[in-house]
């Protein structure tokens, strides 16, 4: 035979060259809308549409309306595709260009593929888009999600090996994926924890929450917000067992951003300050923790920041963090190397009594002393008048503060627009305004009588989760506040807001604004609705308790926390204590895998009545009168015919028997009538028995 023909043989031999069959097709058709749901934010327009026409196209292949399209058509539309996705590559950002394209090739080669081989392709493509997707969507639900997704995209495997109904591939695919489990466990729990081997380009997504730039309304903004902007859980109230809250809300001020420049119009970061964040990649800064010496306990806490796309952490004053990719900025903010594109959590020490900066660098305090040349007169004019009457700097701004609560300021989440004098309008036209409008007046109140001051952005407050002892803190309480540097005391907060509405600080933004129609008006399902409704509200903490356990011991589960966990199953731990848990986990993982493949299947228990049958056989087989493979009719009338003449009731019964095994073994009977079989061909049985003894 020559080499041609023999290559022949194979191939028409290589079950991977056969047709796909419309059990894989349907299993095809279901993978294909999971696989890429997941990941429509970061498709662009034209890349849907090409994936819905391949979709709409192998549905009309898989009912036999069209026959698979022409090579010309998928050429063109993977060219088109490709020149489309160079020209928006910039605007989309250089990952979400590499998504779309590998999005595209997965939707192209899904509607030519016409053999088995390219079904290959497409699951093991499918896999690593499922792998993708989980890169950006880790909560429980999304994890539940894309777990369902691996199962079906497992039965299109399935369905090529094994030629079953639907429902036996799809329980296959649940059998192998539960299999998977204790092995995805134990590496989970025994893996070292490494640090990413790369960083990712830029998704190009919008950013949420706060921002390096605020003008006066930006933050009023965030009251239309309803979404989570992070989660902290204080060690004393998580491992507190009556679940009460133990830190009030007027404590909780999350320090974010610190503002110290002011054009007349907005309020930005320093230059100073920049150049620290740039510098923080090669230095990786860590302030000094204060002197414990007279200072109450720091306050210990966990923080799961959802995603924000910037580098900018949260933390109380004033915050420590051992995480090696987070640094500790010189105006006592956390920030992070790498961008926040998916939960992160992280573990913050703050000693809340320390002074910050408790003497004050001549350039620092030149930063916060600057105010626009000829902006705001009438506040000038005001802080000269302060400066007169309260030389010392400490009552000076207590005279400020109170002058808020004497004039006839009122706190709103809609303020009337401001002029070009920006503070001259607030304090002596409008008198309206929300957080940033009073921390803005009291800064620049402040400098241009002389004090250093400057604007911190943050958060305020947080909702207390009874059900799992964790706050939650959400975009809507978004905050500004006003830090002052006073002689011997360092930085020292202000919060012109707590005199005008104490409320906002004391009992939470919630306990304010619910009556407000500018309050989360952008959203028609939100939290406070929830909360009038006690039973949807005690369902709503419950999700979010378990979700907020998947943070900490999944999404979270560092170093630290392995370690622990190391620590209580194996004492102390060591390598040769781990390397013998993994050889003894693989066994047994192992020992389970092929108990469940049917390796060490015990034979089924014999059915009584055959085994009884067969005790009677072999006791005429030991007489001479071997059975073989005659049926159980045939083999009674050979019996007849040995025994007929010599033990006539023998013969008898073991017809009888024969009778009610056949009945038994071949006949439908009900219920009834197996019971009444059973018991008859009993008796015939134990008088056979005695037949064959004498």
């Amino acid at each position: 035979m020559t080499q041609g023909s023999e290559a022949l043989k194979h191939q028409l031999n290589d079950p991977f060259n056969e047709n796909i069959g419309r059990n894989t097709l349907f299993w095809l058709l279901i993978t294909n809308v999971l696989v890429l749901s997941p990941l429509y934010q970061h498709a662009t327009l034209w890349s849907i549409g090409i994936c819905a026409i391949c979709f709409v196209w192998r549905v009309g292949i898989y009912l036999g309306k069209v026959a698979a399209p022409p090579k010309v058509l998928v050429t063109g539309l993977a060219i088109g595709a490709a020149v489309t996705l160079a020209l928006v590559s910039q605007e989309i950002g250089l990952l979400n260009a590499l998504v779309n394209l590998l999005l595209l090739g997965y939707a192209l080669k899904y509607i030519e593929m016409r053999q088995v081989r390219d079904v290959k392709v497409v699951v093991l493509v499918g896999f690593f888009l499922i792998g993708f997707a989980l890169l950006d969507r880790q909560s429980i639900l999304d994890t539940l999600q894309l777990s369902f997704v691996v199962i079906i995209n497992t039965c299109v495997l399935i369905s090529i090996y094994q030629h079953s109904s639907r429902k036996v591939n799809f329980r296959f695919g649940v059998k192998l994926f539960a299999q998977s489990l204790p092995l995805a466990i134990l590496l989970f729990v025994v893996f070292p924890r490494l640090p990413p081997l790369w960083l990712a380009p830029s998704m190009k997504n919008a950013t949420t929450g706060l921002s390096d730039e605020i003008a006066l309304g930006d933050i009023s903004k965030l009251t239309r917000s309803p979404n989570l902007a992070f989660r902290v859980g204080f060690e004393n109230e998580l491992n507190n067992t009556d679940k009460q809250q133990l830190i009030s809300n007027e404590q909780l001020y999350w320090r974010t951003l610190v503002m110290e420049n002011y054009d007349g119009q907005r309020w930005s970061q320093s230059p100073y300050r920049k150049n620290e964040q740039r510098s923080a990649y090669g230095n990786k800064p860590k302030r000094a923790k204060p002197n414990a010496a007279g200072l109450a306990a720091p306050l210990n806490y966990q923080v799961i920041t959802e995603p924000t796309y910037q580098k900018w952490l949260f933390g109380l004053d004033q915050a420590f963090s051992q995480s090696e990719h987070i640094v500790e900025l010189s105006d006592f903010r956390l920030f992070s190397l790498r961008n926040i594109d998916q939960r992160l959590s992280y573990q913050v020490s703050s000693y809340p009594s320390s002074a910050l900066d408790a003497k004050l660098a001549p350039d620092i305090s030149k930063i916060n002393l600057a105010i626009p040349n000829n902006s705001n007169p009438q506040t000038r004019q005001l802080a000269a008048q302060f400066a007169k009457d309260y030389p010392q700097p400490a009552a000076r701004i207590n005279a400020m503060m109170g002058y808020f609560a004497e004039q006839a300021f009122y706190y709103t989440l809609s303020p009337p627009k401001l002029g070009q004098q920006q503070v001259d309008d607030f304090l002596f036209t409008n008198q309206a305004g929300f957080c940033s409008h009073y921390a803005s007046a009291l800064v620049f109140l402040a400098r241009s009588s002389g004090i250093p001051a400057r604007m911190v952005t943050g958060y305020q407050g947080g909702e207390y989760n009874p059900k799992a002892g964790y706050y939650s803190i959400y975009q809507y309480m978004a905050h500004a506040w006003t830090e002052v540097w006073l002689e011997g005391q360092g930085w020292v907060r202000f919060d012109p807001t707590a005199m005008i509405a104490p409320e906002r600080v004391l009992d939470g933004f919630d306990a304010t604004f619910t009556g407000q129609d500018s309050y989360l008006q952008d959203s028609l399902f939100t939290s406070l609705q929830v909360k009038n409704i006690p039973w949807l509200n005690n369902i709503r903490l419950q999700l979010a308790s378990i979700d907020f356990y998947w943070s900490v011991w999944v999404l979270g589960f560092d170093e630290q926390r392995q370690q622990q966990v190391l620590a209580k199953l194996l004492g102390n731990v060591s390598s040769s204590k781990v390397a013998i848990m993994m050889i003894i986990c693989f066994i047994i993982i192992a020992l389970i895998i092929a108990y469940f493949a049917g390796v060490f299947k015990l034979q089924p228990k014999q059915d009584p009545c055959i085994k009884r049958y067969n005790l009677i056989c072999a006791k005429l087989a030991n007489k001479g009168f071997q059975r073989d493979a005659m049926p159980p009719q045939a083999y009674a009338q050979f019996i007849q015919q040995a025994f007929s003449e010599q033990q006539p009731q023998l013969v008898a019964n073991f017809d009888k028997m024969t009778e009610h095994f056949i009945a038994l073994q071949y006949q439908p009977l009900s219920a009834k009538q197996v019971v009444l079989h059973q018991r008859l061909f009993k008796r015939y049985f134990s008088k056979l028995k005695r037949n064959l003894m004498n």
